[in-house]
């Protein structure tokens, strides 16, 4: 707790002079990048507020300090209207802004690489703690991928040799569905023809014991899984998930035919909670994290081209069919027999029914489940108000317990 105290009071005492702040590694800077956007003073960087424009001038000065060009439709910035009303209507009563800079190789093709700054300021829809009105930091989610993307600017600035330009963006308005990602997707600042892959850092910031990383959108470029297996760094394990659809920034580049990679270090019981916060952060693993990807750039450089690919999508699939929920959250970089359980939300089925975090889920009913997707497959078979049992292994005992959806 100390260590992050004196970061974010070196943070204050440079203020805005970013002079003395390249002074720090950028190792460093992973830290203070965090510290500073998950503090108090930026009040959740609801999209829309104060605490997000904040946010947004200094992740531009970063960038202008690396020397970036500045590349949205208003210098740094891209603003886009949207409605903040989570039950619907068509008016458009409040406006966000992306970040975006630029590499300039004077390529003809373009990597963006992406992470969203947005969080849910004191508890917007999505909060998980509704009735806390604390301010909601989101260090992981996702000041982590934003620190993360900006050390790949600053060390991706240095390699000269790079066969195509970097698209660097910073969007808002993800926490209230895509908004920034969409909006730069119908308005790209770029042509959008030149833009031949997408590679998103989403929650980055809670790397595991085991280093394990989930890798989805892999199967949206016949070329991403070879790629990945040459940048892996000893003690790894990549989850692989070939959709290119889920619920974050890189679903709007699938949606226009570009392979996308969505980096993602696993769920955890402080999402979408107050209790999201800086001293939580495992910032080794952002460096690591951000290595892998360093890694996978320069690979691309080598011969970027990507095939782009239709996939299954089994997220938008079990999204839309979802009937029952057992209120907890799987544990996506789990690599085991089974579904195991990162967390139980309050009050809700599995709660109820006295499971716990770290069980692990092996049958639901007179259904096997060998992994989250067939945990996903297997709720799909019940309805509303009907029970079941629920086989979990935990530790070394393989309990039986009874839920009411």
């Amino acid at each position: 707790m100390k260590k992050i105290l004196i970061y974010l009071l070196i943070f204050k005492l440079l203020g805005s002079s970013l002079s003395l702040k390249a002074q720090l590694s950028p190792e460093t800077m992973i830290r203070v990048d965090v510290v500073y956007l998950a503090s108090d003073d930026l009040e959740g960087r609801q999209t829309g507020t104060v605490g997000e424009a904040m946010a947004a001038d200094y992740i531009s000065e970063r960038m202008a300090k690396m020397g970036l060009k500045a590349k949205g439709s208003e210098e740094w910035f891209q603003s886009f209207k949207f409605n903040s009303n989570p039950h619907g209507g068509s008016q458009l009563d409040k406006v966000g802004k992306n970040v975006i800079g630029f590499l300039d190789r004077k390529a003809k093709k373009t990597l963006v690489i992406g992470a969203h700054y947005d969080h849910l300021g004191y508890g917007m829809a999505g909060s998980l703690r509704p009735d806390d009105h604390s301010i909601h930091n989101g260090a992981d989610d996702n000041a982590s991928g934003i620190a993360a993307l900006l050390y790949l600017a600053d060390q991706l600035k240095k390699e000269k040799k790079l066969n195509f330009n970097i698209l660097f963006i910073a969007f808002s308005g993800e926490e209230y569905g895509l908004y920034g990602s969409k909006a730069f997707m119908e308005n790209p600042t770029i042509p959008k023809e030149s833009i031949f892959g997408m590679i998103n850092m989403d929650m980055v910031g809670r790397l595991n014991k085991e280093k394990t990383i989930a890798i989805s959108g892999t199967g949206t470029a016949t070329e991403w899984k070879a790629i990945l297996e040459s940048c892996k760094m000893p003690g790894f394990s990549f989850n692989y998930s070939d959709g290119g659809i889920g619920p974050s920034d890189h679903t709007s580049f699938y949606l226009k035919d570009i392979p996308v990679l969505h980096f993602f270090t696993g769920q955890h019981q402080d999402y979408h909670k107050p209790s999201d916060d800086s001293p939580l952060v495992n910032y080794d693993g952002i460096w690591e994290v951000s290595q892998i990807i360093w890694g996978v750039v320069l690979k691309l450089n080598a011969k970027p081209v990507l095939s782009f690919q239709k996939t299954k999508d089994e997220n938008k699939q079990q999204a839309s069919s979802f009937k029952v929920t057992m209120g907890l959250m799987p544990d996506y970089v789990y690599n085991g027999e089974g579904m195991r359980i990162d967390a139980v939300l309050e009050n809700r089925p599995a709660q109820k029914a006295g499971l716990l975090g770290g069980d692990i889920i092996i049958q639901i009913g007179s259904n096997p489940v060998k992994d989250v997707y067939q945990y996903m497959e297997a709720l799909n078979k019940f309805e509303k108000g009907q029970e079941t049992e629920v086989t979990v292994k935990r530790k070394d005992e393989i309990l039986v317990k009874k839920v009411v959806f």
